[in-house]
């Protein structure tokens, strides 16, 4: 007769140590990666932020005038931490009668510096020229 040895791999339960091991270095990359995704979704909340900031005050700048005189319209600032600018020139139509009004390119560009990241908006729109007030000398 003979007797019968248990095996040790019978009545072992749970999980040996390379089992653990992989677990937790797969649990350890999962974690990084939804660490990396909120970070750099946190990040696009503020660009969003900046971003419309910078829509909001380019778009109240045009707002200012209407029509723009014929030596331009140029000047430059500084708001709420965002320096802008506003660059004029004459834009070519293609139509050159009488009764055409003259059109002038505005461009309005807001920049603006977060931490490390700077950022840019730019806003270009025409507006016709305005007619020169009494008084006033054309160039």
């Amino acid at each position: 007769m003979t007797a019968r040895v248990p095996s040790l791999r019978s009545h072992a339960h749970g999980f040996s140590l390379l089992e653990l091991l992989v677990a937790f270095a797969i649990m350890a990359i999962s974690l990084s990666l939804l660490y990396r995704m909120a970070g750099g979704s946190a990040r696009n909340v503020s660009d969003a932020a900046q971003r419309q900031q910078a829509a909001w005050l380019a778009e109240s700048l045009l707002a200012r005038r209407a029509s723009v005189y014929s030596d331009g319209w140029n000047e430059e600032g500084e708001s709420a931490g965002l320096s802008w600018r506003v660059h004029s020139s004459p834009h070519d139509s293609g139509r050159n009668t009488p009764l055409a009004v003259p059109l002038h390119r505005i461009k309005v560009t807001v920049a603006w510096t977060a931490g490390t990241r700077p950022g840019q908006f730019e806003l270009t729109t025409l507006r016709p020229q305005a007619p020169q007030p009494p008084g006033s000398v054309t160039r």
